[in-house]
C-alpha cells in the first residue's frame, strides 16, 4: 500500500487534470492527425519527461512546506481569496470557449519529442496544481513525503499524463463530440470546483 496507493492517485489526479481539452493533448492529436501515431507519440513522451521534474519539484516544494507549518495557513487565506476570484471569473466574466480547431496544420518539422518538452515546459500551472494535492492529500492521511510514496506518486501523475495523451492520440475523432460538449460547458465545471476548493478551505481554517 506504501507504493499502490499514491500511485494509483497520482494516475487518477493526473487523468482528471489532463483530461480537459489543452494546449498539449490537443497538439498530440494534430500530430497523429497530420503526421502519424509514432510522431504523436514522441511528443507525449517529451512532454511526460518534463511533466515528471514539475510533479518532482511541486512534491518536494509541499513537502518543505508542511515541514514549516506556519506558511500553511498564510497560503489557505491566500487559498480562499484566490478560489473566489476564479469563482467569479469563471461563473460570470469568462467567454464561452470557442471550438479547438483541429484541421490547423502544426508547423515545422523539427523533432517532435523536443516540441513535446517545450510546450510543457511553457505550461506551468502543473506545479502549483501538484503542490496543493499532493499537500491536501497529505493532510488526509492518505499519503506521506517519504521516499516511496513520492517516487511512486511522481510515476503515477507521469503514466496517468501520459494515458490522456496516447487516448487523445488513438482516439480523437472519436472523443471530438465529447470533447465539445465539456467544453461548451467548462465554465461552469471549473467555477464550481473553484468554489467547492474556497468553501473547503474556509472550513479547514475556521474550525482547525
Amino acid at each position: 500500500m506504501l507504493f499502490f496507493l499514491p500511485l494509483v492517485l497520482g494516475f487518477c489526479i493526473a487523468f482528471l487534470a489532463v483530461i480537459l481539452p489543452g494546449l498539449i493533448n490537443m497538439t498530440a492529436a494534430k500530430i497523429s492527425l497530420q503526421e502519424g501515431k509514432n510522431e504523436a507519440l514522441n511528443f507525449a513522451l517529451g512532454a511526460s519527461v518534463i511533466i515528471f521534474f514539475q510533479t518532482f519539484i511541486a512534491v518536494m516544494f509541499a513537502r518543505f512546506i508542511s515541514i514549516h507549518q506556519e506558511i500553511i495557513a498564510t497560503l489557505q487565506e491566500i487559498g480562499i481569496f484566490v478560489f473566489s476570484l476564479l469563482s467569479i471569473y469563471f461563473f460570470w466574466i469568462a467567454e464561452k470557449p470557442k471550438k479547438i480547431k483541429t484541421d490547423s496544420k502544426v508547423k515545422g518539422k523539427s523533432n517532435r519529442f523536443f516540441l513535446g518538452m517545450l510546450l510543457s515546459m511553457l505550461n506551468l500551472l502543473p506545479i502549483p496544481f501538484y503542490v496543493f494535492a499532493s499537500m491536501s492529500l497529505s493532510a488526509s492521511g492518505y499519503f506521506s513525503f517519504d521516499k516511496i510514496p513520492v517516487s511512486s506518486f511522481v510515476v503515477g501523475v507521469v503514466c496517468g499524463s501520459f494515458t490522456v495523451f496516447y487516448i487523445y492520440i488513438v482516439a480523437f475523432k472519436k472523443i471530438e463530440k465529447k470533447t465539445e460538449i465539456l467544453m461548451r460547458n467548462i465554465n461552469t465545471i471549473i467555477g464550481s470546483v473553484t468554489t467547492f476548493m474556497a468553501v473547503v478551505t474556509l472550513f479547514k481554517l475556521l474550525y482547525k
